[in-house]
């Protein structure tokens, strides 16, 4: 996505202004999907287990992923079994398929191999997100509960338990697209809302975000993050927000030479031109590709903090679900 553009999205400005008859036209036609599926029109479908929905309303990366994968985390730590369905954005295939720990990065999507590697759930991608809600409780009949990620506006599908993710921008300057960055209008209806920073325009529980304290090679080998300090190094990141990125490295001592912004997704089947010779860092979401062609580069963990009182409600929305007619048929 154009950086211009999300610079626009901030402010009420001339370009945001020029487009905003057009965000009047997308709201009316997101307006009227949303009555048809009110209206049975449209068909939903439900799927015999809670499904968890984390999602957004501001477009470009808002950091559902690490989300998803420490919501999988805190259920299987419950006890409860879990698995996580995705469309597989960036993905060359089409079929419904699961995600698997070798699965090729073009063929499943870069953010469900994360997942599925981080989390060690089961991971399965489909168009039609309900179709990958069946072919993951038919390979896994004792699945209890499901998280979407992403979503949010795929009424397709029904779910019991909605996750709204908001990063530093908030909601931007409040319009709808393509004169603002929303998807929908904000505020709506939704259970639980986590938020980086302290966003205007949204309140939620807090969420920080932090290196983790090592750094891994696809062999397995592990070092001390601090250990990188001494060492001349090219960062590199396939995210929504690089420099941010950049910032934590430097900020942990790290000496970067040399930093690369690539496009969000960006797929490395190519090596990237300069980077020959340099020692590499990276994240963990483009590890999964660049170690197809640099096994040696540095992945360095994201780590998430969560407000505690989040986990509070959380667990209370999700034993609801799961002592409920709904909930209890796979107990």
């Amino acid at each position: 996505m154009p950086h211009a553009l999300q610079r626009a999205w901030l402010r009420r400005g001339p370009v945001a202004c020029l487009l905003w008859p057009l965000s009047l036209l997308f709201g009316a036609l997101a307006a009227a999907r949303r009555l048809a599926y009110r209206s049975r029109v449209l068909r939903t479908e439900r799927l015999p287990v809670p499904v968890i929905v984390v999602g957004n309303v501001i477009a470009g990366g808002s950091g559902k992923t690490p989300i998803v994968i420490a919501l999988i985390q805190h259920l299987r730590g419950r006890g409860i079994d879990a698995g996580v369905i995705t469309r597989g954005y960036g993905r060359v295939t089409d079929d419904c398929r699961e995600v698997l720990a070798d699965s090729a990065p073009l063929e499943v999507g870069d953010e469900p191999l994360l997942v599925a590697r981080a989390s060690g759930a089961p991971v399965f991608v489909a168009v039609q997100r309900a179709e990958a809600g069946r072919a993951l409780l038919a390979a896994r009949p004792h699945t209890q509960v499901i998280v979407c990620d992403d979503g949010l506006q795929h009424q397709a599908l029904e779910r019991d338990v909605e996750i709204c993710v908001f990063d530093e921008r908030g909601v931007g300057n409040g319009w709808l697209l393509p004169a603002g960055p929303l998807r929908e209008a904000w505020p709506k209806p939704v259970d639980l809302v986590l938020q980086s920073g302290d966003p205007a325009g949204v309140t939620g529980f807090g969420v920080g975000r932090k290196l983790g304290s090592l750094a891994r090679r696809s062999d397995g080998q592990e070092i001390a993050l601090e250990l990188l300090t001494d060492r001349p190094l090219t960062a590199l990141a396939g995210i929504a927000k690089p420099e941010v990125f950049f910032a934590m490295l430097r900020d942990r001592g790290l000496r970067l030479e040399r930093t690369l912004a690539l496009p969000d997704h960006h797929d490395f089947s190519l090596p990237v031109p300069g980077t020959e010779g340099s020692e590499l860092v990276c994240t963990e979401k483009d590890a999964v590709k660049l170690w197809r062609i640099r096994p040696d580069a540095w992945s360095v963990a994201l780590k998430l903090e969560i407000d505690p009182r989040f986990w509070v409600a959380f667990d209370r929305l999700v034993d609801a679900k799961l002592s409920s007619a709904h909930g209890s048929q796979t107990s």
